[in-house]
Protein backbone atom coordinates (compact mmCIF):
# COMPACT_ATOMS: atom_id res chain seq x y z
CA UNK A 1 0.00 0.00 0.00
CA UNK A 2 1.21 3.64 -1.14
CA UNK A 3 1.94 5.67 1.87
CA UNK A 4 0.53 9.39 1.66
CA UNK A 5 3.07 12.42 1.49
CA UNK A 6 1.20 15.76 0.77
CA UNK A 7 0.30 18.40 2.43
CA UNK A 8 -3.83 18.47 0.92
CA UNK A 9 -3.95 14.79 2.51
CA UNK A 10 -1.82 15.63 5.91
CA UNK A 11 -5.32 14.95 7.59
CA UNK A 12 -5.67 11.46 6.24
CA UNK A 13 -4.42 7.87 7.63
CA UNK A 14 -4.52 6.21 4.73
CA UNK A 15 -4.82 6.67 1.13
CA UNK A 16 -8.19 7.55 -0.70
CA UNK A 17 -10.18 5.27 -2.67
CA UNK A 18 -8.60 6.73 -5.97
CA UNK A 19 -5.39 6.09 -4.58
CA UNK A 20 -5.75 2.54 -3.61
CA UNK A 21 -7.78 2.18 -6.63
CA UNK A 22 -4.40 2.95 -8.56
CA UNK A 23 -2.98 0.29 -6.25
CA UNK A 24 -3.88 -2.90 -8.74
CA UNK A 25 -2.94 -0.78 -12.17
CA UNK A 26 0.41 0.09 -10.62
CA UNK A 27 1.17 -4.03 -9.78
CA UNK A 28 0.58 -4.97 -13.13
CA UNK A 29 3.72 -3.10 -13.84
CA UNK A 30 5.25 -3.54 -10.06
CA UNK A 31 7.38 -6.39 -10.73
CA UNK A 32 9.50 -4.29 -13.55
CA UNK A 33 9.23 -0.78 -11.69
CA UNK A 34 10.27 -1.99 -8.32
CA UNK A 35 13.52 -4.23 -9.53
CA UNK A 36 14.33 -0.87 -11.22
CA UNK A 37 13.25 1.05 -7.84
CA UNK A 38 16.08 -1.37 -5.90
CA UNK A 39 18.70 -1.33 -8.27
CA UNK A 40 18.88 2.94 -7.83
CA UNK A 41 18.30 2.10 -4.14
CA UNK A 42 21.49 -0.74 -3.81
CA UNK A 43 23.19 2.56 -6.42
CA UNK A 44 22.58 5.17 -3.61
CA UNK A 45 19.86 7.31 -5.63
CA UNK A 46 16.22 7.80 -5.41
CA UNK A 47 13.62 6.40 -8.67
CA UNK A 48 10.24 7.34 -9.02
CA UNK A 49 7.27 6.67 -10.95
CA UNK A 50 6.47 10.27 -11.98
CA UNK A 51 4.15 12.57 -13.88
CA UNK A 52 1.75 11.02 -16.39
CA UNK A 53 2.69 7.56 -15.51
CA UNK A 54 0.88 8.31 -11.80
CA UNK A 55 -2.16 10.51 -13.35
CA UNK A 56 -2.84 7.75 -15.83
CA UNK A 57 -2.67 4.98 -13.18
CA UNK A 58 -5.12 6.94 -11.12
CA UNK A 59 -7.15 7.37 -14.09
CA UNK A 60 -7.36 3.51 -14.40
CA UNK A 61 -4.99 3.88 -17.67
CA UNK A 62 -2.05 3.12 -17.37
CA UNK A 63 -0.27 2.22 -20.59
CA UNK A 64 3.17 0.52 -21.33
CA UNK A 65 5.07 3.75 -21.32
CA UNK A 66 6.58 4.69 -17.63
CA UNK A 67 8.21 7.44 -17.39
CA UNK A 68 10.83 8.01 -13.85
CA UNK A 69 12.51 10.61 -12.26
CA UNK A 70 15.56 10.72 -10.30
CA UNK A 71 18.41 12.15 -8.77
CA UNK A 72 21.20 9.89 -10.50
CA UNK A 73 22.43 11.67 -13.73
CA UNK A 74 22.63 10.05 -16.88
CA UNK A 75 25.73 8.61 -16.70
CA UNK A 76 25.20 6.69 -13.71
CA UNK A 77 21.11 5.63 -14.95
CA UNK A 78 23.82 4.27 -17.71
CA UNK A 79 25.65 2.03 -15.32
CA UNK A 80 22.61 1.19 -12.95
CA UNK A 81 20.66 -0.15 -16.07
CA UNK A 82 23.56 -1.80 -18.16
CA UNK A 83 22.99 -5.55 -18.26
CA UNK A 84 19.47 -5.49 -17.13
CA UNK A 85 17.42 -3.55 -19.82
CA UNK A 86 17.04 -5.29 -23.00
CA UNK A 87 17.50 -1.86 -24.83
CA UNK A 88 18.57 1.10 -24.44
CA UNK A 89 18.94 4.54 -26.63
CA UNK A 90 20.06 8.03 -25.84
CA UNK A 91 18.11 10.34 -27.59
CA UNK A 92 17.00 12.68 -25.00
CA UNK A 93 19.80 12.39 -23.10
CA UNK A 94 20.54 16.15 -23.41
CA UNK A 95 17.69 16.84 -21.48
CA UNK A 96 18.64 14.49 -19.13
CA UNK A 97 16.29 11.18 -20.26
CA UNK A 98 17.60 7.54 -20.86
CA UNK A 99 15.19 4.95 -22.65
CA UNK A 100 14.84 1.40 -22.16
CA UNK A 101 12.91 -1.26 -22.62
CA UNK A 102 12.10 -4.53 -20.11
CA UNK A 103 9.35 -6.84 -20.03
CA UNK A 104 7.44 -5.24 -22.90
CA UNK A 105 7.60 -1.74 -21.34
CA UNK A 106 8.92 1.35 -22.59
CA UNK A 107 10.84 3.05 -19.27
CA UNK A 108 12.00 6.70 -19.51
CA UNK A 109 14.50 8.04 -16.65
CA UNK A 110 14.91 11.81 -16.25
CA UNK A 111 17.67 13.12 -13.60
CA UNK A 112 15.79 15.75 -11.95
CA UNK A 113 15.15 18.91 -14.08
CA UNK A 114 14.80 22.74 -12.63
CA UNK A 115 14.58 24.07 -16.72
CA UNK A 116 13.17 27.27 -17.89
CA UNK A 117 12.89 29.38 -21.13
CA UNK A 118 15.68 32.40 -21.24
CA UNK A 119 12.28 34.15 -22.23
CA UNK A 120 14.28 34.71 -25.74
CA UNK A 121 14.64 31.65 -27.01
CA UNK A 122 12.34 28.77 -28.59
CA UNK A 123 14.40 25.96 -26.59
CA UNK A 124 14.90 25.06 -22.91
CA UNK A 125 17.53 25.51 -20.56
CA UNK A 126 18.03 22.26 -19.27
CA UNK A 127 19.72 22.66 -15.76
CA UNK A 128 19.67 19.46 -13.49
CA UNK A 129 17.67 20.23 -10.20
CA UNK A 130 18.61 18.64 -6.80
CA UNK A 131 15.06 16.90 -5.45
CA UNK A 132 12.02 15.83 -5.95
CA UNK A 133 10.44 18.80 -5.17
CA UNK A 134 12.37 20.93 -7.21
CA UNK A 135 11.27 18.96 -10.17
CA UNK A 136 7.78 18.68 -9.64
CA UNK A 137 7.26 22.51 -9.07
CA UNK A 138 8.70 23.35 -12.91
CA UNK A 139 5.89 20.67 -14.04
CA UNK A 140 3.24 21.23 -16.63
CA UNK A 141 -0.08 20.79 -14.30
CA UNK A 142 -0.67 19.40 -10.88
CA UNK A 143 -2.06 16.61 -12.43
CA UNK A 144 1.31 15.96 -14.08
CA UNK A 145 3.27 16.81 -10.41
CA UNK A 146 2.72 13.77 -8.66
CA UNK A 147 4.93 10.85 -7.85
CA UNK A 148 5.40 7.55 -6.05
CA UNK A 149 8.73 6.42 -4.51
CA UNK A 150 10.03 3.00 -5.95
CA UNK A 151 10.07 0.28 -4.36
CA UNK A 152 8.71 1.77 -1.48
CA UNK A 153 5.00 2.92 -2.91
CA UNK A 154 5.57 6.52 -1.03
CA UNK A 155 2.76 8.81 -2.98
CA UNK A 156 3.78 12.77 -2.97
CA UNK A 157 1.42 15.36 -4.02
CA UNK A 158 2.61 18.60 -2.88
CA UNK A 159 0.16 20.48 -5.59
CA UNK A 160 -2.80 19.16 -4.71
CA UNK A 161 -2.66 16.93 -7.99
CA UNK A 162 -4.96 14.06 -6.39
CA UNK A 163 -8.14 16.88 -5.63
CA UNK A 164 -7.61 18.21 -8.93
CA UNK A 165 -7.77 15.05 -10.72
CA UNK A 166 -10.91 13.91 -8.85
CA UNK A 167 -12.44 17.66 -9.96
CA UNK A 168 -11.04 17.24 -13.57
CA UNK A 169 -9.38 20.40 -13.16
CA UNK A 170 -6.39 21.31 -15.19
CA UNK A 171 -4.07 23.78 -12.85
CA UNK A 172 -0.85 25.06 -12.61
CA UNK A 173 1.60 24.14 -9.92
CA UNK A 174 2.66 27.88 -9.68
CA UNK A 175 0.95 30.39 -10.72
CA UNK A 176 -0.06 30.53 -13.92
CA UNK A 177 2.06 33.39 -15.56
CA UNK A 178 5.29 31.53 -14.24
CA UNK A 179 4.38 28.53 -15.44
CA UNK A 180 3.99 29.56 -19.19
CA UNK A 181 6.46 32.26 -18.71
CA UNK A 182 8.77 29.22 -18.76
CA UNK A 183 7.49 27.08 -21.56
CA UNK A 184 4.87 28.97 -23.37
CA UNK A 185 4.00 25.98 -25.33
CA UNK A 186 2.12 24.79 -21.81
CA UNK A 187 -1.04 26.92 -22.66
CA UNK A 188 -1.46 24.78 -25.77
CA UNK A 189 -0.25 22.11 -23.73
CA UNK A 190 -3.63 23.09 -21.38
CA UNK A 191 -6.25 22.41 -24.37
CA UNK A 192 -4.67 19.68 -25.45
CA UNK A 193 -5.48 18.09 -21.92
CA UNK A 194 -9.03 19.73 -21.84
CA UNK A 195 -9.53 17.72 -25.53
CA UNK A 196 -7.93 14.51 -24.27
CA UNK A 197 -8.83 13.28 -20.55
CA UNK A 198 -12.61 15.99 -21.20
CA UNK A 199 -11.44 17.71 -17.98
CA UNK A 200 -12.01 21.62 -17.40
CA UNK A 201 -9.38 24.47 -17.60
CA UNK A 202 -9.11 26.28 -14.14
CA UNK A 203 -10.22 30.04 -14.68
CA UNK A 204 -6.84 31.50 -13.68
CA UNK A 205 -5.23 29.28 -16.08
CA UNK A 206 -7.51 30.37 -18.59
CA UNK A 207 -7.00 33.98 -17.85
CA UNK A 208 -3.36 33.42 -18.40
CA UNK A 209 -3.46 32.47 -21.64
CA UNK A 210 -5.17 34.84 -23.02
CA UNK A 211 -3.00 37.50 -21.55
CA UNK A 212 0.32 35.69 -22.73
CA UNK A 213 -1.07 33.98 -25.78
CA UNK A 214 1.77 36.07 -27.79
CA UNK A 215 4.16 34.51 -25.90
CA UNK A 216 3.17 31.51 -28.15
CA UNK A 217 4.99 32.42 -31.02
CA UNK A 218 8.59 31.81 -29.02
CA UNK A 219 7.92 28.11 -29.83
CA UNK A 220 8.70 25.93 -33.16
CA UNK A 221 5.95 25.29 -35.48
CA UNK A 222 7.31 21.49 -34.92
CA UNK A 223 6.60 21.73 -31.10
CA UNK A 224 3.22 23.14 -31.86
CA UNK A 225 2.29 21.08 -34.79
CA UNK A 226 2.72 18.22 -32.50
CA UNK A 227 0.53 19.44 -29.67
CA UNK A 228 -2.25 20.62 -31.84
CA UNK A 229 -2.13 16.95 -33.43
CA UNK A 230 -2.56 15.33 -30.24
CA UNK A 231 -5.66 17.67 -29.38
CA UNK A 232 -7.60 17.58 -32.37
CA UNK A 233 -6.98 13.39 -31.99
CA UNK A 234 -8.25 13.76 -28.23
CA UNK A 235 -11.84 11.98 -27.13
CA UNK A 236 -13.11 15.61 -27.20
CA UNK A 237 -11.19 18.02 -29.98
CA UNK A 238 -13.98 20.37 -29.86
CA UNK A 239 -13.51 21.60 -26.30
CA UNK A 240 -9.36 22.01 -26.89
CA UNK A 241 -11.00 23.66 -30.04
CA UNK A 242 -13.33 26.63 -28.14
CA UNK A 243 -9.94 26.97 -25.59
CA UNK A 244 -7.90 27.90 -28.38
CA UNK A 245 -10.08 30.17 -30.06
CA UNK A 246 -11.04 31.99 -26.53
CA UNK A 247 -8.08 32.12 -25.31
CA UNK A 248 -6.59 33.63 -28.52
CA UNK A 249 -3.81 30.71 -29.03
CA UNK A 250 -5.29 30.01 -32.44
CA UNK A 251 -4.41 32.94 -33.97
CA UNK A 252 -0.86 32.47 -33.14
CA UNK A 253 -0.53 29.78 -35.22
CA UNK A 254 -4.03 28.81 -36.97
CA UNK A 255 -5.72 32.12 -37.94
CA UNK A 256 -8.64 30.55 -40.19
CA UNK A 257 -9.84 28.51 -37.46
CA UNK A 258 -10.94 32.40 -35.70
CA UNK A 259 -11.69 33.43 -39.02
CA UNK A 260 -14.70 31.07 -38.95
CA UNK A 261 -16.47 33.44 -36.72
CA UNK A 262 -17.92 35.44 -39.62
CA UNK A 263 -20.29 38.65 -38.73
CA UNK A 264 -23.96 37.44 -39.13
CA UNK A 265 -26.16 40.58 -39.63
CA UNK A 266 -30.03 40.85 -40.40
CA UNK A 267 -29.81 41.54 -43.46
CA UNK A 268 -27.65 38.30 -44.47
CA UNK A 269 -28.46 35.77 -42.81
CA UNK A 270 -26.45 32.22 -42.84
CA UNK A 271 -25.15 29.97 -40.97
CA UNK A 272 -23.00 30.20 -38.04
CA UNK A 273 -19.86 29.18 -39.81
CA UNK A 274 -17.32 28.64 -36.86
CA UNK A 275 -20.15 26.50 -34.59
CA UNK A 276 -20.86 24.55 -38.08
CA UNK A 277 -17.46 23.34 -38.40
CA UNK A 278 -16.98 22.38 -35.00
CA UNK A 279 -19.93 20.55 -35.49
CA UNK A 280 -18.83 18.83 -38.48
CA UNK A 281 -15.57 17.37 -36.41
CA UNK A 282 -18.03 16.27 -33.74
CA UNK A 283 -19.66 14.04 -36.31
CA UNK A 284 -16.55 13.37 -38.16
CA UNK A 285 -14.99 11.50 -34.80
CA UNK A 286 -17.92 9.87 -34.74
CA UNK A 287 -18.05 8.12 -38.06
CA UNK A 288 -14.50 6.98 -37.24
CA UNK A 289 -14.14 2.97 -37.09
CA UNK A 290 -11.50 2.81 -34.33
CA UNK A 291 -8.90 5.69 -33.01
CA UNK A 292 -8.40 8.64 -34.99
CA UNK A 293 -8.12 9.53 -38.19
CA UNK A 294 -6.41 12.74 -38.09
CA UNK A 295 -6.80 13.32 -41.51
CA UNK A 296 -10.18 12.91 -41.65
CA UNK A 297 -10.41 15.20 -38.67
CA UNK A 298 -8.49 17.77 -40.07
CA UNK A 299 -10.51 18.05 -43.24
CA UNK A 300 -13.48 18.54 -40.88
CA UNK A 301 -11.89 21.89 -39.29
CA UNK A 302 -10.26 23.08 -42.37
CA UNK A 303 -13.25 22.19 -45.17
CA UNK A 304 -14.89 26.00 -45.15
CA UNK A 305 -11.77 28.02 -44.16
CA UNK A 306 -12.76 29.51 -47.88
CA UNK A 307 -15.70 31.05 -46.86
CA UNK A 308 -14.42 34.52 -45.69
CA UNK A 309 -12.49 35.41 -48.08
CA UNK A 310 -15.22 34.38 -50.61
CA UNK A 311 -18.48 35.46 -48.64
CA UNK A 312 -20.47 37.79 -50.90
CA UNK A 313 -24.56 38.87 -50.04
CA UNK A 314 -26.65 39.26 -53.00
CA UNK A 315 -29.24 41.92 -52.79
CA UNK A 316 -32.26 39.49 -51.71
CA UNK A 317 -30.18 39.66 -48.93
CA UNK A 318 -28.87 36.11 -49.90
CA UNK A 319 -24.99 35.09 -48.70
CA UNK A 320 -23.18 32.97 -51.35
CA UNK A 321 -19.48 31.67 -51.02
CA UNK A 322 -18.88 30.66 -54.41
CA UNK A 323 -15.55 28.45 -54.57
CA UNK A 324 -14.97 28.16 -51.34
CA UNK A 325 -13.51 24.94 -51.36
CA UNK A 326 -11.14 26.00 -53.50
CA UNK A 327 -10.21 29.04 -52.04
CA UNK A 328 -10.12 26.72 -48.76
CA UNK A 329 -7.57 24.32 -50.21
CA UNK A 330 -5.31 26.68 -50.94
CA UNK A 331 -5.19 27.90 -47.45
CA UNK A 332 -5.09 24.48 -46.05
CA UNK A 333 -1.99 23.87 -47.55
CA UNK A 334 -0.50 27.02 -46.94
CA UNK A 335 -1.26 26.75 -43.44
CA UNK A 336 -0.27 23.03 -43.12
CA UNK A 337 2.79 23.50 -44.63
CA UNK A 338 3.65 26.69 -42.27
CA UNK A 339 2.69 23.87 -39.54
CA UNK A 340 5.15 21.27 -40.71
CA UNK A 341 2.95 18.96 -41.83
CA UNK A 342 3.87 15.96 -43.82
CA UNK A 343 4.12 15.90 -47.67
CA UNK A 344 1.57 13.12 -48.03
CA UNK A 345 -0.75 14.47 -45.05
CA UNK A 346 -0.92 17.82 -46.41
CA UNK A 347 -1.95 16.46 -49.80
CA UNK A 348 -4.64 14.29 -48.16
CA UNK A 349 -6.49 16.90 -46.36
CA UNK A 350 -6.24 19.57 -49.06
CA UNK A 351 -8.06 16.80 -51.80
CA UNK A 352 -10.71 15.89 -49.33
CA UNK A 353 -11.19 19.94 -48.57
CA UNK A 354 -10.82 20.32 -52.49
CA UNK A 355 -13.96 17.75 -53.10
CA UNK A 356 -15.85 18.06 -50.26
CA UNK A 357 -18.76 19.98 -52.37
CA UNK A 358 -18.19 17.74 -55.24
CA UNK A 359 -21.46 15.70 -54.21
CA UNK A 360 -23.91 18.34 -54.05
CA UNK A 361 -26.36 18.58 -56.65
CA UNK A 362 -25.99 14.65 -57.04
CA UNK A 363 -29.85 15.03 -55.97
CA UNK A 364 -31.10 16.94 -58.61
CA UNK A 365 -30.29 14.22 -61.02
CA UNK A 366 -27.86 15.61 -62.89
CA UNK A 367 -24.94 12.86 -62.62
CA UNK A 368 -23.90 10.75 -65.54
CA UNK A 369 -22.04 7.29 -64.95
CA UNK A 370 -19.13 9.74 -66.28
CA UNK A 371 -20.02 11.83 -63.09
CA UNK A 372 -19.59 8.85 -60.93
CA UNK A 373 -16.65 7.86 -62.52
CA UNK A 374 -14.92 10.96 -62.11
CA UNK A 375 -16.13 11.57 -58.42
CA UNK A 376 -14.20 8.12 -57.55
CA UNK A 377 -10.70 8.62 -59.96
CA UNK A 378 -10.48 11.87 -58.11
CA UNK A 379 -10.90 10.74 -54.72
CA UNK A 380 -9.06 7.88 -55.39
CA UNK A 381 -7.93 6.37 -51.93
CA UNK A 382 -9.49 9.00 -50.12
CA UNK A 383 -12.93 7.82 -51.00
CA UNK A 384 -13.98 6.27 -47.65
CA UNK A 385 -12.90 9.20 -45.84
CA UNK A 386 -14.96 11.23 -48.61
CA UNK A 387 -18.07 9.45 -47.93
CA UNK A 388 -17.38 10.22 -44.03
CA UNK A 389 -16.52 14.14 -44.50
CA UNK A 390 -19.87 14.63 -47.08
CA UNK A 391 -21.76 13.14 -44.47
CA UNK A 392 -20.38 15.21 -41.41
CA UNK A 393 -20.81 18.32 -43.43
CA UNK A 394 -25.06 17.69 -42.98
CA UNK A 395 -25.79 19.73 -39.98
CA UNK A 396 -29.15 21.05 -41.39
CA UNK A 397 -32.00 21.05 -38.35
CA UNK A 398 -34.21 21.02 -41.00
CA UNK A 399 -34.72 17.74 -40.28
CA UNK A 400 -36.58 16.46 -44.06
CA UNK A 401 -33.44 18.10 -45.49
CA UNK A 402 -31.46 16.24 -43.93
CA UNK A 403 -33.12 13.36 -44.69
CA UNK A 404 -33.05 14.25 -48.24
CA UNK A 405 -29.51 14.71 -47.94
CA UNK A 406 -28.66 11.16 -46.41
CA UNK A 407 -30.77 9.44 -48.93
CA UNK A 408 -29.28 11.31 -51.49
CA UNK A 409 -25.95 10.44 -50.51
CA UNK A 410 -26.96 6.50 -49.94
CA UNK A 411 -28.33 6.38 -53.80
CA UNK A 412 -24.92 7.92 -54.59
CA UNK A 413 -22.53 4.84 -52.68
CA UNK A 414 -25.38 2.70 -53.69
CA UNK A 415 -24.65 3.88 -57.82
CA UNK A 416 -20.63 3.58 -56.91
CA UNK A 417 -21.17 0.16 -55.55
CA UNK A 418 -22.88 -1.16 -59.03
CA UNK A 419 -20.91 0.53 -61.45
CA UNK A 420 -18.09 -0.87 -59.34
CA UNK A 421 -19.63 -4.24 -59.87
CA UNK A 422 -19.10 -4.21 -63.21
CA UNK A 423 -15.68 -1.62 -63.91
CA UNK A 424 -12.82 -1.53 -61.86
CA UNK A 425 -13.11 1.90 -60.45
CA UNK A 426 -10.96 1.24 -58.07
CA UNK A 427 -8.39 1.68 -60.35
CA UNK A 428 -9.96 3.92 -63.59
CA UNK A 429 -7.16 3.32 -66.14
CA UNK A 430 -6.84 3.82 -69.90
CA UNK A 431 -7.41 0.60 -71.65
CA UNK A 432 -4.06 0.61 -73.40
CA UNK A 433 -0.55 1.00 -71.39
CA UNK A 434 2.11 3.12 -72.51
CA UNK A 435 3.77 0.15 -74.41
CA UNK A 436 0.60 -0.78 -76.57
CA UNK A 437 0.71 2.80 -77.29
CA UNK A 438 4.17 3.48 -78.17
CA UNK A 439 3.47 0.30 -80.17
CA UNK A 440 0.43 1.04 -81.86
CA UNK A 441 1.75 4.56 -82.70
CA UNK A 442 5.06 3.85 -83.75
CA UNK A 443 6.78 6.47 -81.00
CA UNK A 444 9.11 6.50 -78.32
CA UNK A 445 8.62 7.11 -74.89
CA UNK A 446 8.04 10.95 -74.47
CA UNK A 447 5.13 13.61 -74.38
CA UNK A 448 2.58 12.44 -77.13
CA UNK A 449 2.67 8.90 -74.87
CA UNK A 450 1.27 10.76 -72.23
CA UNK A 451 -0.87 12.95 -74.22
CA UNK A 452 -2.55 9.41 -75.75
CA UNK A 453 -2.87 8.07 -72.47
CA UNK A 454 -4.77 11.29 -71.09
CA UNK A 455 -7.03 10.98 -73.69
CA UNK A 456 -7.82 7.51 -73.37
CA UNK A 457 -8.30 8.08 -69.49
CA UNK A 458 -10.80 10.29 -70.67
CA UNK A 459 -12.79 7.85 -72.87
CA UNK A 460 -12.49 5.32 -70.42
CA UNK A 461 -14.26 7.93 -67.40
CA UNK A 462 -16.78 8.77 -70.12
CA UNK A 463 -18.17 6.07 -71.81
CA UNK A 464 -16.72 3.03 -69.17
CA UNK A 465 -14.13 0.15 -69.98
CA UNK A 466 -13.69 -0.43 -74.26
CA UNK A 467 -12.46 -3.84 -75.76
CA UNK A 468 -9.16 -4.05 -76.57
CA UNK A 469 -10.44 -3.57 -80.66
CA UNK A 470 -12.22 -0.32 -79.73
CA UNK A 471 -9.64 1.52 -77.14
CA UNK A 472 -7.15 0.98 -80.21
CA UNK A 473 -9.84 2.45 -82.71
CA UNK A 474 -9.99 5.37 -80.78
CA UNK A 475 -6.49 5.87 -80.01
CA UNK A 476 -6.10 5.92 -84.16
CA UNK A 477 -9.13 8.38 -84.61
CA UNK A 478 -7.42 10.69 -81.96
CA UNK A 479 -3.60 10.34 -83.60
CA UNK A 480 -5.06 10.86 -87.50
CA UNK A 481 -6.73 14.34 -85.47
CA UNK A 482 -3.84 15.71 -83.87
CA UNK A 483 -1.86 15.11 -87.13
CA UNK A 484 0.09 12.32 -85.68
CA UNK A 485 -0.26 9.51 -88.30
CA UNK A 486 -2.22 9.42 -91.93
Amino acid sequence: MFEASTPHAADRRELTAAQRSAVAELLRVSPVADELGRRFVRAGHELHLVGGSVRDALLGRLGDDLDFCTDAHPDETLRIIKGWAESIWETGREFGTIGAQRDGLRLEITTYRAESYDQVSRNPVVVYGTSLSEDLKRRDFTINAMAVSLPEHRFTDPHGGLDDLSARVIRTPSAPSESFGDDPLRMLRAARFAAQLRFAVHPDVHAAMGRMAADLDRITAERIRDEFTKLLCGADPVTGLRLLVDSGLAERFLPELTGLKLEIDEHAQHKDVYEHTLTVVENAVSFEAEGCDFILRMAALMHDVGKPATKAAAPDGRVSFHHHEVVGARLTKARMKAMRYPKDVTAQVTALVALHLRFYGYGRGEWTDSAVRRYVADAGDLLTRLHKLTRSDCTTRNRRKAAQLAADYDALEDRIARIASAEDLARVRPDLDGNAIMELLGVPPGPVVGRAWKHLKEQRLEHGPLDRDAAEAELLRWARAEGLIT
